[in-house]
């Protein structure tokens, strides 16, 4: 019988220990030396909040007021035909990802703040086109979240592709955390699963479920605005804002429940609890969470060559703190964090491009290119 019972003390301690996510107990540091220099290569942007690259390598940046740059041999061309965008708080034009076969389609996907529909105010928008003649045409309108609320946060919003063509977008929970993230009949607080043409696919979680918005992949979030491909499993992760503290990054998987806000590493901004569970069963823990918050934004995984010492990790940008933070991961786990560049700016994006260079969007600066010293 003792040795039933160590046996089972044991168990529980080992379950108990591994069950906890490593979280900002690690510390930021600087490293001693950087191997690395910026350079801006698209300057005078106010908010540049999405941006990826077309196969000719030139860019596309989105500027959260509402103007799509196309930026080409050292040229900005504002490009006409978006959608009239709702511009309050958070919210605006959003990101912006190409298809992955955009050679032969020509897709173009963005995320925006809307107006459309019944209601006052806006929610967050998907919808794609195409570039031509310096314009945005052929527009679909794919996904509209519901209902419009004048609130101006959480509208998200990240675009992403997985490894099988399906595209993944985030949507806040909009300042409404008592009813929208953990409803799946209700908008606002999930990862949503599409197929490329909007189309919902057979297997989503919830296709079957009485009322449930069908598009919804994972629920329980607050405001994810980072996503970003495990460049090895495959699998969607997303950064999320935490309220005063909790911010965290997340594995996303099939139908699970991440737990906003019945769970929580943060509390209130007045510094009052609003739960006092950071577990429980049913709800996924982070792989990694932040206790202070550090505004999470962007976010990358490094594979290039160009960066042997960075290859591997993730690059997540700080609003809040104004770097770049680097953490390496060990088996899903961070082991380290390194603060990048500090006082580069508030950083609202971090992207590895095609050519294996990185791309950081900070706000009032634009676009900088992270270069290797020779």
């Amino acid at each position: 019988m003792k040795l039933t019972l160590y046996s089972l003390f044991v168990t529980l301690i080992t379950l108990t220990c591994c069950a906890q996510p490593l979280a900002s107990s690690v510390e930021a540091k600087t490293p001693t030396t950087l191997n690395y220099t910026t350079e801006i290569v698209v300057p005078g942007i106010n908010i540049p909040w999405g941006m990826d690259f077309l196969p000719d390598g030139s860019m596309l940046i989105t500027e959260k007021a509402g103007e799509l740059i196309h930026f080409k041999d050292g040229q900005k061309t504002n490009i006409a035909g978006l959608p009239e965008v709702y511009l309050r708080g958070q919210g605006g034009l959003l990101d912006i990802k190409i298809h992955p076969n955009y050679k032969n389609n020509g897709w173009i996907y963005i995320t925006y703040a809307s107006a459309e529909g019944e209601g006052d105010g806006g929610n967050t928008a998907l919808m794609r086109g195409k570039l031509k003649n310096n314009a945005f045409v052929e527009k679909q309108l794919l996904y509209k979240a519901t209902p419009n609320t004048k609130k101006g946060q959480h509208f998200g919003s990240r675009i992403e592709f997985d490894k099988d063509g399906y595209l993944y977008f985030s949507i806040g929970e909009r300042g409404n955390r008592d009813e929208n993230p953990q409803d799946i009949t209700r908008d606002g607080g999930k990862i949503y699963r599409l197929n490329d043409d909007g189309s919902i696919p057979a297997d989503n979680p919830f296709v079957n479920s009485s009322n449930a918005k069908t598009a919804v992949f994972s629920y329980g979030h607050r405001n994810p605005q980072g996503m970003a491909i495990h460049p090895k499993t495959g699998a969607i992760w997303v950064n999320e804002h935490g309220p005063k503290g909790g911010d965290e990054i997340n594995s996303i998987a099939k139908g699970k429940n991440y737990g906003w806000p019945v769970i929580s590493y943060g509390i209130n901004y007045s510094g009052t609890p609003f739960t006092e569970l950071t577990k429980k069963e049913g709800m996924e823990q982070p792989i990694f969470y932040w206790v202070p918050s550090i505004a999470p934004s962007g976010m990358a995984f490094v594979t290039s060559d160009k960066y042997p010492d960075w290859k591997n990790s993730i690059l997540v940008g700080s609003l809040k703190f104004q770097y770049l933070e680097r953490l390496v991961l060990k088996n899903n786990t961070v082991i380290k964090r390194e603060i990048l560049f500090k006082d580069m700016g508030r950083v609202r994006n971090v992207i590895q491009a095609p050519d294996g260079y990185i791309y950081v969007a900070i706000e009032g600066t634009g676009i900088v290119k992270i270069i290797p010293n020779k």
